[in-house]
């Protein structure tokens, strides 16, 4: 039985280069060819394959998915020469700065899967601060909360949430009932839980009530010790579903409404231009977008 022919190492060139950077024309002149011949690349690999690398706007099939990493060791491996000075053997580091909370509740959690699909990146992690744009030294990617608008950087939404009032069962108890706290009443006898993370203007414009932001009250500069705080009976606070769900499935804290109502605030995950050159940087990329799709 014949062994399995190796696809052309142009036609994985490629791939790789079309997977990174999500676009034909870029992947042609970083290749100095044509476009067509890209394409033409992309179709004869996958009729060598048999399946389907890319779906709609260039963004990975599952198969294709899960044979970019083969091509990219592969590639990469070509790529050392015996000897040379500056090369890594063992592998790649790979430096993100993430926000506290979306690291523990959202990015944790998953980070298997981009290990397994990539055991050869070192990942370096550290803390970055919420709307304040701050960590500690230079990061590759970074995970920013807040509009978008980061002069210099490049981005990507990778998550967004919506926002409901939630409280401790204790404090509910002895400050209840709330009748779906969105009457003046209710908030007036509540101690609120403050951020500008999660300003409460929000939940009071959505309902038509004319309130403040309130001045006085608990504040933290971190969603998760927002839900922390809520969950010892500091009050009510404003949380966010994807990030707070966890609090809710342990009991820790209660909904005090059945409704949500949209944020002018997402996570990002964001890089200085010419950063996705590094395949690495790509792969972390496209495997976040895929993961919280």
């Amino acid at each position: 039985m014949a062994a399995p022919r190796i696809p052309p190492i142009q036609c994985l060139q490629a791939f790789e280069a079309v997977a990174r950077l999500r676009s034909v024309s870029a992947a042609a002149e970083e290749l100095a060819v044509t476009p067509s011949a890209v394409s033409h690349r992309i179709r004869q690999l996958e009729s060598q394959l048999g399946f389907k690398l890319f779906g709609r706007d260039f963004m990975l099939a599952e198969q294709g998915q899960a044979y970019l990493p083969s091509v990219r060791q592969g590639l990469a491996a070509l790529q050392k020469i015996p000897g040379a000075a500056g090369v890594r053997p063992q592998g790649v580091r790979l430096r993100l700065a993430v926000t506290p909370t979306f690291s523990r509740q959202i990015l944790l959690p998953r980070l298997a899967l981009f290990r397994h699909a990539n055991p050869e990146v070192e990942l370096i992690m550290q803390v970055a601060i919420p709307l304040a744009d701050m960590k500690s030294e230079d990061a590759d990617l970074e995970i920013r909360f807040g509009t978008g608008e980061y002069a210099g950087l490049e981005s990507r939404r990778v998550l967004t949430d919506e926002l409901t009032p939630v409280c401790s069962p204790d404090y509910l108890h002895e400050h209840g009932p709330f009748e779906g706290f969105d009457n003046v009443a209710d908030i007036r006898r509540a101690h609120l839980i403050r951020s500008p993370l999660a300003p409460w203007s929000s939940w009071f414009e959505a309902h038509g009530l004319q309130l403040d932001e309130p001045r006085v009250g608990a504040q933290f500069n971190d969603l998760g010790l927002v839900l922390d705080a809520a969950a010892a009976g500091f009050g009510v606070a404003l949380m966010r579903m994807k990030l707070g769900a966890s609090w809710l499935d342990a009991g820790r804290l209660l909904r005090l409404s059945p409704r949500t109502v949209g944020s002018s605030f997402h996570h990002y995950l964001c890089w200085k231009p010419g950063t996705l050159e590094r395949w690495e940087c790509a792969a972390f990329v496209e495997w976040l977008t895929r993961a919280l799709a």
